[in-house]
């Protein structure tokens, strides 16, 4: 059974559908407490991440996430708070994924960065099975994971960022899979699917 963190800061139903339309009816949590009766979980988010924080912190879920340890994954501000910290509202985040984040380095882009894009560097994971650089995925972002250690692929927009990461029983897809047609279902699939060793 997969839960949904609701935080109050994301568009709960079309992560909800994405898993339906693959054959799963993941649970929507308001509680910390629930956590630990799952065998994975989603935190999604979208906003702002200072407010998201804060409403983390204030529902007590920064230590149900710490103590969590079957497959979790954040998804675009979701994935942001999993990280150390981010320059959005210079505020610590879960610490549960190593690296900052900061803002998209865009050049003469326009941020944010918003529409379908191309994923590089792609490592073998089971997150990333049958995932190939010709597929695209939904971004809508204007800060990003700066490329490191956890990095399991790679988005540019300006310059290189990390798309998709991974430490331990945490991960984390700087995209929207749900908004992301064949190749977001592909990797939702993957995250039901993924076993820790």
């Amino acid at each position: 059974m997969i839960a949904i963190i609701n935080t109050g800061c994301a568009n709960i139903n079309s992560v909800r559908f994405a898993f339906e339309r693959l054959g799963v009816s993941p649970e929507v949590i308001t509680d910390p407490a629930q956590l630990a009766h799952f065998e994975r979980a989603i935190l999604p988010g979208v906003g702002h991440a200072k407010v998201a924080m804060e409403r983390l912190k204030q529902g007590g879920w920064q230590q149900a996430i710490a103590e969590y340890e079957r497959p979790l994954m954040g998804i675009c501000l979701g994935m942001q708070l999993l990280c150390e910290h981010t320059d959005e509202g210079d505020v610590p985040c879960l610490g549960m994924i190593p690296g900052n984040v900061g803002l998209l380095d865009v050049g003469e882009l326009t941020s944010p960065h918003m529409g379908w894009n191309n994923l590089s560097g792609i490592k073998p994971h089971p997150l990333t099975k049958g995932l190939d650089e010709t597929q695209q995925v939904y971004f809508v972002h204007s800060y990003a994971h700066k490329v490191n250690c956890a990095t399991l692929a790679q988005g540019e927009y300006g310059k290189q960022f990390s798309a998709i990461v991974v430490q331990d029983n945490y991960a984390g897809m700087q995209f929207h899979p749900e908004r992301s047609a064949k190749a977001g279902a592909k990797l939702l699939q993957n995250f039901i699917d993924w076993q820790l060793a």
